[in-house]
């Protein structure tokens, strides 16, 4: 599939990506893990079959020094051994919050309480954050048939500025 759509290419389109980038960095400098948010941003991306930010995500992660272990059994977190329980807290919250429409109660008390144990206000804040924002970019990568193969680490950087 070609890309449907260049968000940078539209002037509309780039404030629009501008402003998502720029909340994706206020989450970035926030005290939730590193190592979590690259793991929640690559579930929910599978979940949601978007290959352009599968590809990016997984790079970062990479180039952030995460094993390739981890990386490669993200999609299977609850049949492995290599996450934390604090991580495991953050997938299985980041899977509900993006499954919505496939489960009609939502988040559940015991996946809150799960998260509500390991992380404080500030760290819970960055998480519902950023499983909302990596939901809304992979739905407009997905829209526009944005591919994934193609993003290097720090390609985006200049949007911050």
């Amino acid at each position: 599939m070609d890309l449907r759509f260049n968000m940078f290419a539209n002037d509309l389109g780039a404030k629009i990506s501008k402003r998502i980038y720029g909340v994706s960095t206020v989450i970035e400098q926030s005290s939730l893990p590193k190592a979590t948010q690259h793991l929640v941003m690559i579930r929910v991306s599978q979940i949601n079959g978007c290959g352009f930010c599968v590809d990016f995500h997984t790079k970062d992660a990479t180039a952030d020094g995460e094993s390739a272990v981890r990386l490669n059994l993200v999609a299977v977190w609850r049949e492995t051994t290599v996450y934390t329980d604090a991580e495991r807290a953050a997938l299985a919250l980041a899977e509900e919050g993006t499954r919505l429409a496939d489960a009609h109660l939502g988040v559940s008390d015991e996946t809150w309480a799960q998260a509500r144990k390991h992380y404080d206000d500030d760290q819970l804040a960055a998480l519902v954050a950023l499983i909302a924002m990596i939901n809304a970019a992979n739905r407009l990568n997905v829209i526009i048939g944005n591919q994934g193969g193609s993003y290097e680490p720090g390609m985006f950087s200049s949007m911050s500025n």
